[in-house]
């Protein structure tokens, strides 16, 4: 069983993913986040693949790949970082990047090499749903990776369905919000309740928008889980040992308070 569907197995809630882009804020980081992460107690973890034109990305993820570019990230030294990653952790990972990044480096030497250094699923937000089925579902099961599709509050329940059908993994529920940063959306119970009765195949997760123990507990009471990425990017990006903002940001998300 992939990582991704064996977490969501053993914790069908509460579940924390952390987004973040690799080769910031310094181009070695990407390990010691992972690893950090982990320790903290984040379920899953989300490695942002940075690129020239991030169309869903708010200002925060831009301009947190610019400066990984700036720093000298590309695919293949992604990838190098992260070969001898699962001999110090099994927490789930997943590449979320854009589908023209894929084809420039090849669909399947990008599978295969993702598989290869542990990488359990990727998200595209990109891809078309049709040419995943007809093209590359069949080389993601090849090799073990969980594709997961975004659905919106305007997506008709025949496309959600229809996205569902095709993801694997988890569902990503997009709040109100058409790109990443802003605030929750205020009608979460409502959007929550209507994804439920479709009665989806997949768990599902909430993000955008989420970036406080508020916005991820109000994400958790209509889901599977909440996904932070702008939020997380600004607590690493303050002064400070990298590993002590991590935890202090983690700790923060996971208060009851």
């Amino acid at each position: 069983m992939n990582r991704i569907e064996n977490l969501f197995k053993n914790k069908p809630s509460d579940v924390l993913t952390i987004y973040f882009t690799a080769g910031y804020p310094n181009l070695n980081d990407t390990e010691d986040i992972i690893l950090d992460l982990d320790k903290a107690g984040v379920d899953l973890i989300e490695i942002g693949m940075p690129y020239s034109d991030p169309l869903a990305d708010g200002p925060v993820i831009q301009a947190s790949s610019t400066e990984s570019l700036k720093n000298g990230m590309n695919l293949d030294l992604l990838f190098e970082q992260l070969k001898d990653i699962r001999s110090k952790t099994q927490v789930p990972l997943v590449l979320m990047g854009y589908y023209n990044q894929v084809l420039q480096y090849g669909l399947e030497p990008f599978c295969k090499m993702a598989s290869e250094v542990g990488v359990d699923g990727l998200i595209l937000p990109d891809l078309p749903v049709d040419e995943f089925n007809e093209l590359c579902a069949p080389i993601f099961k090849r090799y073990g990776l969980t594709c997961t599709f975004l659905v919106t509050p305007s997506s008709t329940d025949e496309r959600i369905r229809e996205i569902d059908a095709a993801s694997s993994g988890f569902l990503y529920a997009v709040s109100s919000h058409s790109i990443t940063g802003g605030n929750s959306a205020n009608n979460l119970s409502e959007y929550g309740s209507r994804l439920a009765a479709l009665d989806l195949k997949n768990p599902i997760q909430v993000g955008f928008g989420i970036h406080d123990a508020t916005s991820f507990q109000e994400a958790t009471a209509i889901a599977n889980g909440g996904i932070i990425g702008s939020a997380f990017i600004k607590a690493i990006s303050e002064e400070g040992e990298l590993d002590n903002n991590i935890c202090s940001f983690i700790q923060s998300i996971r208060s009851k308070e």
